[in-house]
């Protein structure tokens, strides 16, 4: 091959690798910047009767803890607020967690305020502005509502049960398991380090046939309902940095109910802490930001103070609002 005709392969090649490049999605490739992230926590409604003296919302302190163990600061977000207060916090926090619960998932205003935010998110991610969103329990079911677009919950109950995960090919390539050392992968799938209370849920089956969610989401693990019922019970956003556990993280430090099976041993441990990193970090990667010192102050969870709820609910500590 002449000079001439190496010189515009090289060319070509050079051109065909910039282009792919620049196809290829850079929202999940972000370095950590942010050292003071706040993480947003919406409230959940109150559905349970012992609890509704105390407030029309909640946050059990344990998500809270969760949050603040991997080095983040939480806001707490209200479900009364317009559309325009939520844009206005959007652009402060460094990420969102959709928390367990009771709530309708399509008319409830827990979803209607979280679809707010999701939409908000998917287009800053579009727009190359960093912004991850978590969904535990619950929280993911909302997840794949909003993805999908349809509520496809059924009955896959796992009521008051510690199970190890099955994991997929893709949890081994996955962004939230990355950090996991060999050992602890491997203890998560052989010993009870996932705390499930959940009566619905997603079943394979309808996500791999959901185009919509299978085409969102990879599926990094799946485990087995009290039914038999084969069920969804980790994801990952392929383009977007949203995450979904059916499962409870946070219980495994932070709940210690002994009527509950709250995974306590030592690998339960490094899972949620690992988890809880994971997430602060991607949050990190945010550059949303207060622009008033003390409206932060006012805005986080240090200005509300939790109730003793350890005689009357499965939480030690709650935070009403």
């Amino acid at each position: 091959m002449s000079n001439k005709g190496f010189s515009t392969l090289a060319c070509l090649l050079f051109v065909c690798c910039f282009c792919s490049c620049k196809a290829m999605p850079t929202r999940l490739n972000q370095e950590s910047v942010n050292d003071r992230p706040v993480i947003g926590v919406l409230t959940q409604l109150v559905s349970d009767k012992a609890m509704k003296p105390f407030g029309r919302t909640y946050i059990p302190a344990s998500y809270v803890k969760y949050i603040e163990s991997g080095g983040s600061r939480v806001m707490p977000i209200r479900l009364t607020l317009t559309t325009a207060e939520y844009e206005n916090i959007f652009k402060k926090i460094n990420g969102l967690v959709f928390i367990g619960g009771a709530a309708d998932l399509k008319t409830s205003d827990f979803a209607r305020v979280a679809q707010i935010f999701y939409r908000l998110a998917l287009a800053a991610n579009d727009a190359g502005d960093f912004f991850p969103i978590w969904g535990t329990c619950m929280g993911m079911q909302l997840l794949t509502v909003l993805v999908a677009g349809e509520n496809l919950l059924t009955d896959t109950s796992a009521e008051n049960v510690a199970l190890p995960l099955n994991l997929t090919a893709e949890a081994h390539s996955s962004r939230m398991f990355q950090g996991f050392p060999e050992e602890l992968i491997k203890a998560l799938t052989q010993e009870p380090l996932t705390g499930n209370f959940h009566h619905y849920g997603l079943t394979v089956k309808t996500f791999q046939e959901n185009v919509k969610l299978a085409s969102f989401f990879s599926l990094l693990s799946t485990n087995e309902a009290t039914n038999g019922a084969h069920f969804v019970s980790t994801l990952e956003g392929k383009n977007y940095p949203f995450y979904g556990v059916q499962w409870h993280p946070e219980v495994n430090r932070f709940q210690w109910d002994t009527k509950l099976n709250f995974p306590h041993s030592l690998h339960a441990v490094q899972v949620s802490s690992k988890l809880a990193e994971f997430f602060v970090n991607e949050g990190r990667k945010s550059l949303h930001k207060f622009d008033d010192p003390e409206e932060e102050d006012s805005s986080l969870i240090y200005s509300y103070t939790p109730v003793y709820a350890g005689n009357f609910t499965a939480y030690e500590q709650v935070y009403f609002f």
